[in-house]
């Protein structure tokens, strides 16, 4: 499911998963709502739209998009690595205290 667009020049994320057809501009993303995509992209399936600065007319959603966009294409692209490496650490801290 796609939660990150570039629609009519300007970014958009989707803030509340249960609602997933209202979509919020970029410009007024917070900390909480960061933290519950990455939850998502963590665990569903997660698509974002690819930046691109020629079809964003908002200079502060360009920032903003760009950034975000940046961050979660690395992640997903490097997601199997992390929950590996996650569930090692938890593995090895739940063997040593069992």
């Amino acid at each position: 499911m796609k939660y990150l667009k570039i629609e009519n020049h300007k970014g958009h994320f989707i803030k509340d998963k249960a609602n997933p057809t209202v979509w919020t501009e970029i410009d007024q993303i917070e900390k909480d709502d960061l933290l519950n995509l990455l939850d998502i992209a963590t665990n569903e399936d997660f698509e974002l739209d690819a930046y691109d600065e020629t079809i964003l007319g908002n200079k502060a959603h360009q920032i903003i998009y760009k950034h975000i966009a940046e961050k979660f294409t690395t992640f997903l692209s490097n997601k199997s690595r992390f929950k590996d490496e996650a569930d090692n650490l938890f593995k090895t801290a739940l063997e040593k205290y069992q």
